[in-house]
């Protein structure tokens, strides 16, 4: 079967006074023609000099000389490190078109650039915790999954911006089993495996060491997964966290599932901090991010580095594609 065609990315702008709009022009010089997207923010906010091509449609997205534009205009001045409340609707109604794009298949799937939450809230009275939450919502979807994502490993947390001491309480088995549901399907739509392995981390040290360091292995997290292995699904665990993230152990699983935010996040940072993704694992659209913020200490100096962001639309690409595939 010939591979599908590629179909250009979107890229929201995200915060304009952060590095959001120097990454976009240095990912477009970076990828060239080998990987077409597209940027939607206000053309006024991108970097002097970044040469720009003016597109009404996705698929014009192909073999420009400038970083192709869908022009979303925006009122107010631009000061690099200092948002503009007079932005902050601009930047959600650029997101919401994204996934009007990928939702109807013009753009092959949506790249965030990151947003600065504060702005938002302050300048258009955004609801939502972040960026997330919104793409749940537009897409009418129930239940997502977070995901950080890179050549070297995939994590998923299973709750997330949590206080640790509210951890135990807020991790039921409705969630957990979701939470595996979930990512065992993306795992087969989006990065195409046909049998993904997953390997479950415990919640104590040792993984509870056989209920001295605590039950939650013994009384919530494996019968969960005893019952998801009826299912046929191939699950590793409870893993003691401390010994799961070294390079023999990696080899045996395609993705971890951790019971708390940094119990995930630090793995993967520390093996790849710059190549490290964000993926939303659940919605009818592909969504990644780079797994940074928005840096408005540097804003506009030209420093940034965009191997996040370039990491991010190359695995947007890959996996719109496994998807259509």
């Amino acid at each position: 079967m010939p591979a599908p065609p590629l179909l250009p990315i979107a890229l929201s702008c995200g915060e304009p006074s952060g590095i959001g709009p120097e990454l976009a022009q240095k990912a477009w010089e970076a990828l060239g023609p080998s990987l077409p997207f597209f940027w939607i923010g206000d053309p006024a906010h991108l970097p002097a000099g970044c040469p720009v091509t003016l597109i009404e449609r996705p698929d014009q997205a192909t073999n420009t000389t400038g970083l192709p534009v869908l022009p979303h205009r925006m009122s107010g001045p631009l000061a690099p490190g200092t948002p503009n409340p007079a932005h902050a609707q601009g930047v959600i109604d650029a997101i919401a078109r994204g996934v009007d794009l990928a939702m109807s298949g013009a753009a092959g799937a949506l790249c965030t650039a990151p947003i600065h939450k504060k702005a938002l809230q302050d300048g258009a009275g955004f609801a939502h915790p972040g960026h997330t939450e919104y793409l749940a919502a537009l897409t009418g979807t129930k239940r997502v999954v977070m995901m950080l994502a890179s050549d070297q490993l995939r994590v998923v947390p299973t709750t997330i911006h949590l206080p640790l001491r509210d951890v135990p309480a807020a991790l039921t088995p409705e969630l957990l089993s979701e939470t595996i549901r979930i990512t065992h399907a993306g795992l087969i739509r989006d990065f195409g495996l046909a049998a993904p392995r997953i390997a479950v981390a415990g919640l104590n040290p040792h993984a509870g060491e056989g209920g001295k360091m605590g039950r939650e292995e013994l009384d919530l997290i494996a019968p969960v997964l005893d019952a998801l292995r009826a299912e046929g699904m191939n699950l590793i665990g409870p893993l003691s966290a401390d010994t799961m993230f070294h390079a023999a152990a990696r080899g045996g699983y395609d993705a971890a599932v951790c019971m708390y935010h940094d119990q995930a996040l630090i793995p993967i940072k520390t093996l790849d901090f710059d190549r490290g993704v964000n993926v939303t694992l659940g919605l009818p659209i592909v969504r990644t991010s780079p797994d940074h913020g928005t840096a408005l200490d540097i804003a506009g100096r030209g420093t940034a580095n965009p191997t996040s962001l370039i990491e991010a639309l190359k695995m947007a690409s890959r996996m719109g594609a496994a998807r259509r595939a």
